[in-house]
C-alpha cells in the first residue's frame, strides 16, 4: 500500500487555521466573568446568545493571544463533572512572582507560592539549589491558581521565554521609533513640497483660474504651476509624474525647479524650453522614470493659447456654445528619450469658454463597480457646475469624484481650471487694474 498523502502540501497553498476557543466549565458565568474580569484582569471576548439560545461567554488574557469559553453545562450533563478539575491550561508570565502578588491582593486562590522550577524532557521537577546569580538553565517560576469553581491553572514563567520576550519588546520598541521617525521625516516632506506648489496667482485680466492638488499619500508626484513668463504672456503647468510616494515627490521637486529656473526662454522659445527640460529630466532620472505635461502659455491681450501636450490627458477646452475641443498629445513623455521634440499647437479662447487640464486621478477613480469615472463624466460634471468661479468649480468636480469613488484615495487628483472672462467683465478689470495701478503710483 502506498503512503497516505500528507493533508498539508508544503509547496501547496497555505490554508488558515486557528485555535477558536477552549472551554472551561464553569456553574454561573456571571460570576465567572466577574472574577475573570475582575480579579484577573482580562478582557470580556464575547458575550452573545446563540441561535439556540444559549449564551457565549467567553474571556482572554490581556495579550489576546487566547480565548476561554465560559461553558454553563447542565447539571444532568458530562460536562458538569468536569467542573472544579485540573483544566491543563497554563498561561505563561513575565514576572510570576509579581502575577502572584496582584493576583492574590485580589483575592485569587493559589495553591501554593511560587516555585523555582527545572524543565526536563516535557516535566517540571524541582531544580537544585544554586546561588542567586547562576540561575539553572531552562529554569522558570511555578504555581497554580483556581477560579471561583476551583477549576485549576498552572501560571509559569520560562528564562527563555522571558528572554524571547524582551527581545520582542525591544523588536517593537525600535518598529514605533522606526515609523515615528519617518512619520517626521514625511510630515517634513509633505511641508517642503506644498511650497512647491503655486503660492500666488499671477494676475491675468483675460482669464480667471485655480487649481488644487489633493495627494493621496502624504506627498506625490502630481504638479501643477503658474509662472509669469513676462510681457503680458503666463504659463499653466500640470505634470504626472511616474511611480508614488516619496521617489515620485523627489522627482516631481526635479521637474519644478528645471521649468522654474528656464521659464524665461518659454517667451519667444517654448519648443528649446521643453527640449532642454526633457534633457535635464533624462540625464537626472533613471531609464524607468518619466513625466507627462502639458505645457501652456497664454497671451493675456490676444487670449491667444499656445501649448505642447507631452503625452499627457488631453486638456478640455469647453467653448461658450456647449461644444468641447480635446487638446491633444503633440509629443512623447519627458524623460524617456535623449533625441526629443515636441510640436507646438495653438488655440483661441473665447468669452465665455472653459479651460481644463487634470490628472488620472480624477478619471481614473474606480467606484465598487470597477467602472472609471472617465472623462466623459468629467465633463458632465464640468457642464453641470461651469457656472460657479473656478475655485468652487473645482471643489464640486472633487466631491463629486470623491462620492464616485468613496474608498481610499490611490492616485494624486491634481486639476486646474481657467475661465475667459466676457468682454464686459475683461473691461471692468482693466479698468480696476489701472485704478489700482494709479493709486499705487
Amino acid at each position: 500500500m502506498g503512503a497516505s498523502p500528507s493533508p498539508v502540501c508544503p509547496d501547496g497553498p497555505r490554508r488558515f487555521l486557528g485555535l477558536h476557543a477552549v472551554n472551561v466549565f464553569v456553574r454561573d458565568q456571571d460570576e465567572s466573568l466577574r472574577f475573570y474580569v475582575d480579579q484577573l484582569g482580562f478582557d470580556v471576548a464575547f458575550d452573545a446568545r446563540l441561535q439556540s439560545g444559549d449564551r457565549w461567554v467567553a474571556v482572554s488574557p490581556p495579550d489576546g493571544t487566547a480565548v476561554l469559553a465560559l461553558v454553563a453545562p447542565a447539571p444532568d450533563s458530562r460536562e458538569y463533572q468536569l467542573i472544579g478539575r485540573s483544566t491543563g491550561i497554563v498561561f505563561v508570565a513575565e514576572d510570576v512572582i509579581a502575577k502572584y502578588e496582584e493576583w492574590r491582593k485580589r483575592g485569587v486562590r493559589f495553591s501554593f507560592t511560587p516555585r523555582l522550577r527545572r524543565v526536563r524532557y516535557g516535566r517540571q521537577t524541582p531544580a537544585p539549589r544554586m546561588p542567586e546569580e547562576q540561575p539553572p538553565a531552562w529554569g522558570g517560576v511555578f504555581t497554580r491558581f483556581r477560579d471561583l469553581d476551583g477549576n485549576s491553572f498552572a501560571l509559569v514563567s520560562f528564562d527563555e521565554v522571558n528572554r524571547e520576550i524582551e527581545v520582542r519588546r525591544r523588536q517593537i520598541a525600535e518598529r514605533l521609533e522606526s515609523e515615528r521617525r519617518t512619520a517626521q521625516e514625511l510630515e517634513i516632506a509633505k511641508q517642503v513640497q506644498a511650497r512647491l506648489f503655486p503660492q500666488r496667482l499671477p494676475p491675468i485680466e483675460s482669464l480667471e483660474y485655480a487649481g488644487t492638488c489633493i495627494q493621496a499619500r502624504q506627498v506625490g508626484g502630481d504638479y501643477h504651476d503658474f509662472l509669469d513668463l513676462g510681457q503680458g504672456r503666463f504659463g499653466l503647468v500640470i505634470a504626472d509624474i511616474s511611480g508614488k510616494g516619496i521617489a515620485a515627490a523627489l522627482l516631481m521637486a526635479n521637474l519644478q525647479a528645471n521649468l522654474r529656473s528656464q521659464c524665461a526662454i518659454a517667451l519667444d522659445e517654448p519648443e528649446r524650453l521643453l527640449r532642454s527640460v526633457n534633457q535635464l529630466f533624462y540625464e537626472n532620472t533613471d531609464e524607468s522614470s518619466y513625466a507627462t505635461l502639458f505645457f501652456a502659455q497664454y497671451d493675456d491681450k490676444m487670449r491667444r493659447l499656445r501649448y505642447a501636450n507631452c503625452g499627457h490627458l488631453a486638456a478640455l477646452l469647453l467653448r461658450q456654445d456647449g461644444n468641447v475641443d480635446r487638446l491633444d498629445s503633440t509629443g512623447t513623455v519627458l524623460g524617456i528619450f535623449k533625441k526629443w521634440e515636441c510640436a507646438i499647437a495653438e488655440c483661441r479662447l473665447f468669452s465665455g469658454d472653459m479651460l481644463v487640464l487634470y490628472t488620472d486621478g480624477i478619471t481614473e477613480s474606480f467606484n465598487d463597480a470597477d467602472e472609471e469615472f472617465g472623462e466623459q463624466r468629467l465633463i458632465q460634471a464640468l457642464q453641470k457646475h461651469r457656472d460657479l468661479a473656478p475655485q468652487a468649480l473645482i471643489a464640486s468636480i472633487v466631491d463629486e469624484v470623491q462620492r464616485f469613488s468613496p474608498h481610499e484615495q490611490h492616485d494624486d487628483i491634481t486639476l486646474i481650471v481657467a475661465k475667459c472672462r466676457g468682454d464686459e467683465e475683461y473691461q471692468q478689470t482693466l479698468q480696476l487694474e489701472s485704478v489700482t495701478d494709479g493709486a499705487d503710483e
